[in-house]
């Protein structure tokens, strides 16, 4: 078995505040034994509006935040899957919300840009999302081979999607990484259901690191970072707040338990 951690921010408009925050959470997670650590969406940077972050957004392989997580990576001998960073696209207005993974020395290993996007009204409330105004819909799917297994990527509103799932169940995922900053309102109807039914739907761990708490747009996002194991039970989470939370990654069991319970080899459709 090998120790994970599930990191929680509540990110502002200031990338070097976020970036020294980061880089304190990281530390504590490989103190408590973690070989891989992940952020949550929007790390480094929560802009006043969506349109915000196409000012702070950088080349694929530079810039300040790509150069953290290389440094802190190789320094920590620590793999980081790094939420996600703004990253600048050719002729393109719009930039990617990508999800970076970084092996222990420091290289970029695995990219994902989040596929689904968050345009939507709240319902009841007069909050408003359109988030494809400023970021570009990806359209591939990422699974990374780790020292914890085969990691399949996805990022916050993907969570609502199964099939993407499925998909990356499909390329060999053992388990899925799930950087988010949910609203509080979704987050408190829905976070932990759906990130239990990914699990055991699957038969596949889940981690989930998550933003935390009101920042200075005004948003205030759910927090609760958590991670599932394969059977849904929660083997860690950090309600409020910002901190990390870590759990060891059973695939012994996980691989007992598709052997004994194998839903996923029933599948029909």
């Amino acid at each position: 078995m090998t120790r994970v951690a599930a990191i929680q921010m509540t990110s502002c408009a200031d990338v070097a505040r976020n970036l020294a925050s980061a880089n304190v959470l990281l530390r504590e997670a490989r103190t408590k034994g973690a070989r891989i650590a992940a952020l949550p969406e929007n790390f480094a940077y929560m802009g006043q509006s969506e349109a915000d972050k196409i000012a702070i957004a950088e080349p694929p392989g530079d810039g300040p935040i790509q150069s953290f997580l290389t440094a802190t990576a190789t320094e920590l001998g620590l793999w980081i899957v790094a939420g996600t960073v703004p990253i600048r696209l050719p002729e393109e207005p719009r930039v990617a919300a990508a999800c970076l993974v970084f092996d222990d020395r420091g290289r970029a290993v695995a990219r994902y840009d989040k596929i689904h996007l968050f345009d939507v009204d709240l319902p009841g409330r007069t909050e408003s999302y359109r988030e494809s105004s400023s970021v570009r819909p990806g359209q591939d799917l990422a699974v990374v081979d780790t020292p914890v297994g085969r990691l399949g990527l996805a990022v916050c509103y993907d969570l609502r999607f199964p099939e993407l799932f499925r998909q990356l169940l499909s390329l060999g995922a053992d388990w899925f990484c799930l950087p988010s900053a949910f609203t509080a309102p979704t987050g408190r109807a829905h976070w932990e259901v759906l990130l239990r039914a990914r699990a055991i739907e699957n038969l596949c761990h889940v981690v989930a690191p998550a933003q935390s708490g009101f920042h200075e747009n005004g948003r205030e996002t759910h927090g609760d970072s958590m991670i599932v194991d394969c059977w849904g039970r929660v083997l860690a989470r950090l309600p409020r707040g910002t901190g990390t939370v870590t759990a060891e990654l059973d695939f012994v069991r996980q691989r007992d338990v598709r052997q004994n319970f194998p839903a996923v080899h029933h599948r029909r459709l």
